[in-house]
């Protein structure tokens, strides 16, 4: 039998949901006009974008953005530079250093290289669901991150593409300039038929500005072409966004190769004057702002249970998840969760695990900046309790959060027994480590099977 040791060796993103950015992207259709792209002199943020003769069609702008800082993006901006075009790259600063995410050091060199680097938050919520202080923490704090490791930080997208009129005016608050959204512009999906071929300059709204949806590993060269050929006619502004390049097995990537003759046919055809390729800074202009940092997190909680909705009955803002409550994982599986019947109220957790290879699947509270992860305190032991079902061994997974909002892998517990009766699991840490601010925990499984939970505990050990 594996050691908790020889299951936690392997693990490739200890301290991040690996699946953050595979929920389907909410499309905002924030398009309320079709008009003419106007063919004058444009200023906006005190930045001159175009200017056009009389009777000519305004210029193809195309910008190449790259979400979440993905390791594999330090290759795709090397293949930008040599072409003499750069990119936008939204970095959730809470990834950075940690398996398969650029360090703070290459992102770096990206800007040193010429490339823009913006906000995407610190942990990448969905802004749309979170609270209002959770909301400002995680786009003014993401901002301030980067800014203190001496990247100029203008610009911001959105997770998920998620947002609304007040999510945006907290962007705004924290010094942005913009803010991107998905799905306000013709594509490859059929959907989208109807909507507009680019978004006009100046942006008709400047913190959720109009772009096609997501590049997927669908997408052909034809159709990366298309998306900008189509624009030709009338011109307007063309965003472009990309998560990973040459990686295996992803959704949100397409082939090392496919990037590289896309890069060469943009190239060609900014040669040729057919387009401009440019970064969302030399679109939007404007100066950089002074940093605004977020609201303070809510103080330690040193009496009864610190988690929030313990028994999982306030329901989450999606159907059949839990208030707080979040799916966490890595490796090779494919986990399933839903809520069946209590041990005491309504709901419990199920988590049904299949295609095992490796990794696990877990519940657990959000990994965020203060709304619903327990506030920790470094040095303190902490005793951890929850209710079980499972065929399978389970054990206790620790997370723990830095002053930066960063989410790192801890310690695990030894392993539970399988349980087909209500069972209480329990465990105590060890010391939180120097320089945590927040806990986070949960059953797992590495392995097939099926695990229920419900009524969790953590409190401080006196």
């Amino acid at each position: 039998m594996r050691t908790a040791a020889q299951h936690r060796q392997n693990q490739n993103n200890p301290g991040v949901v690996s699946q953050l950015c595979r929920r389907t992207i909410k499309k905002r259709n924030r398009w309320t006009g079709v008009g003419s792209v106007i063919a004058l002199a444009l200023s906006f943020l005190g930045a001159t974008v175009f200017v056009a003769p009389a009777q000519a069609a305004s210029p193809t702008i195309v910008t190449l953005t790259f979400d979440d800082g993905n390791d594999n993006q330090v290759a795709a901006a090397a293949t930008l530079k040599a072409a003499g075009l750069r990119g936008t790259f939204f970095v959730t600063s809470g990834y950075l250093n940690s398996p398969s995410y650029m360090t703070t050091a290459q992102v770096q060199a990206l800007q040193a290289d010429g490339h823009e680097i913006g906000g995407h938050t610190v942990t990448h919520p969905d802004l749309a669901v979170t609270g209002a202080d959770e909301a400002k923490r995680q786009v003014c704090n993401d901002r301030v991150n980067l800014t203190n490791a001496g990247l100029n930080i203008q610009n911001f997208a959105y997770p998920f593409a998620s947002s609304t009129p007040a999510v945006e005016t907290i962007v705004k608050n924290c010094g942005y300039n913009s803010a991107r959204g998905l799905g306000d512009v013709r594509s490859v999906a059929p959907e989208s038929a109807g909507m507009p071929v680019a978004a006009t300059l100046p942006p008709a709204d400047l913190y959720y500005t109009a772009a096609l949806d997501q590049v997927e590993s669908n997408w052909t060269l034809k159709d990366l072409q298309r998306v900008v050929n189509q624009a030709k006619t009338k011109g307007g502004w063309i965003q472009l966004t990309f998560h990973s390049i040459g990686r295996a097995n992803d959704e949100l990537s397409i082939s090392t190769a496919l990037y590289q003759q896309y890069v060469n046919w943009l190239r060609d055809q900014k040669a040729a004057g057919a387009i401009q390729v440019k970064t969302v800074r030399e679109v939007i202009g404007g100066v950089t702002k002074p940093v605004v940092p977020g609201p303070v997190a809510p103080p330690p909680n040193t009496t009864d249970n610190l988690v929030q909705n313990p028994s999982l009955e306030t329901a989450g803002a999606t159907a059949g998840t839990a208030k707080c409550w979040s799916p966490g994982g890595y490796g090779t599986n494919t986990p399933v969760f839903k809520q069946v019947a209590g041990r005491t109220g309504k709901v419990a957790q199920q988590l049904t695990m299949s295609g095992y290879k490796d990794g696990d699947a877990k519940l657990l509270p959000t990994l965020d900046m203060g709304e619903c992860a327990p506030t920790g305190q470094a040095g303190q032991k902490y005793s951890l309790k929850a209710w079980y079902k499972s065929t399978a061994y389970t054990q206790f997974d620790l997370y723990y959060r830095t002053g930066a909002g960063s989410w790192n892998y801890w310690t695990s517990s030894p392993y539970l027994n399988a349980s087909s009766s209500w069972t209480q699991g329990s465990w105590t840490s060890p010391p939180l480590p120097a320089g945590a601010t927040a806990v986070s925990f949960g059953l797992n499984l590495f392995s097939n099977g099926v695990l229920t939970t419900d009524d969790y505990s953590l409190t401080i050990v006196k």
